[in-house]
C-alpha cells in the first residue's frame, strides 16, 4: 500500500493549498475529517470499487475510513467548488495548449445479455465537457451535466484557468467565443464552419490558425480513452452532484498518476 500512502499525502498537501475545512460538517461528532472522505472516494474510483469494498479494503490495511453509508452521503455534501479546485490544482500551474471537447459516461454498466433482452432501452448518458492540457495530458476543468450542446459549457471551463492556445473542433466556432478568448488573450485554433465568414474576432483569430497545431487536438480523445479504460466509463450516481463527484475523482486520480511529487 505504498502507493496509497503516497496518494494520501498528496491529497493532504492539496487540501492545505486550497484551504479546505478540516471537517465536512460544522456540527455532529468530529470522528472523520474531510481528507478521510476524499481519500476513500478517490481510491474507490481509481480501483473501481463499491462503497462497501473500499471501506473493507482500507480497514484491512489499517487506514482510517468512514463507513460506506457515510461515504455515500458525503458524495452529495462535498461542495462542487472543492472538486473543481482539486482538479485544477492537480493539473499544475502553467498551461499553454488546451483542448476542449465533450464526452459521455454511461449512467449504467449493463451486460450484453441485459441489452439483448431490453433491446437497448437503457438510461441516458451523463454528458461531460472537459478542458484538457494536450502537453501534460492532464484534466484542467470539467463540467458534468445533462446532454446538451457543448458550447453552453465552454465559457465556464475557460474561465477557470489561463491558457495560451485553445484547440477545438468546428462545433465551437462561434463569434462570441472568439471574442471572449480574445479578451482573455487566448488564441483560438478552431476551423471555420462551412459557409461562415462573418465576424471581426473570428477573422482576427484566424490569422493565428495553424493546421499543424490543430491536429494536436486529437490528444483529448486519447485522454478520454485513458480515463475510461483505467477508471471506468460508467457512473453509478443518480443525481448530478453525485455524478460530478464520481467523474471528478476519476480526473483527480488521472492527474495524480501523472504528477511527480
Amino acid at each position: 500500500m505504498k502507493k496509497e500512502v503516497r496518494l494520501h499525502r498528496k491529497i493532504l498537501r492539496f487540501l492545505k493549498k486550497i484551504g479546505c475545512p478540516r471537517w465536512l460538517h460544522g456540527f455532529g461528532p468530529k470522528t472523520y475529517e474531510l481528507k478521510h472522505h476524499l481519500f476513500a472516494l478517490v481510491i474507490m474510483e481509481a480501483y473501481q470499487l463499491s462503497l462497501r469494498r473500499v471501506e473493507k479494503m482500507l480497514l484491512m490495511f489499517g487506514i482510517l475510513v468512514p463507513t460506506y453509508s457515510a461515504l455515500c452521503k458525503s458524495r452529495k455534501r462535498i461542495p462542487t467548488v472543492i472538486w473543481q479546485k482539486l482538479v485544477l490544482l492537480t493539473s499544475g500551474l502553467q498551461h499553454e495548449n488546451a483542448a476542449i471537447d465533450m464526452t459521455g459516461f454511461s449512467r449504467t454498466n449493463p451486460s450484453f445479455h441485459y441489452l439483448r433482452v431490453v433491446k437497448g432501452n437503457v438510461k441516458n448518458y451523463a454528458k461531460t465537457s472537459l478542458l484538457y492540457d494536450i502537453d501534460s495530458h492532464k484534466v484542467l476543468a470539467l463540467h458534468p451535466g445533462n446532454p446538451r450542446h457543448e458550447m453552453k459549457d465552454a465559457k465556464k471551463l475557460i474561465s477557470k484557468c489561463n491558457v495560451k492556445f485553445l484547440l477545438a473542433d468546428k462545433a465551437y466556432d462561434a463569434e462570441w467565443l472568439h471574442e471572449y478568448c480574445f479578451g482573455r488573450k487566448i488564441k483560438t485554433i478552431i476551423p471555420k464552419k462551412n459557409n461562415v465568414h462573418k465576424g471581426f474576432y473570428r477573422r482576427r483569430q484566424m490569422e493565428n490558425y495553424s493546421e499543424e497545431r490543430y491536429h494536436q487536438r486529437s490528444n483529448i480523445e486519447s485522454g478520454f480513452s485513458a480515463i475510461k479504460r483505467k477508471y471506468g466509463g460508467a457512473v453509478l450516481g443518480k443525481s448530478l452532484k453525485v455524478i460530478n463527484s464520481e467523474i471528478s475523482c476519476k480526473a483527480i486520480a488521472h492527474n495524480l498518476r501523472l504528477l511527480q511529487l
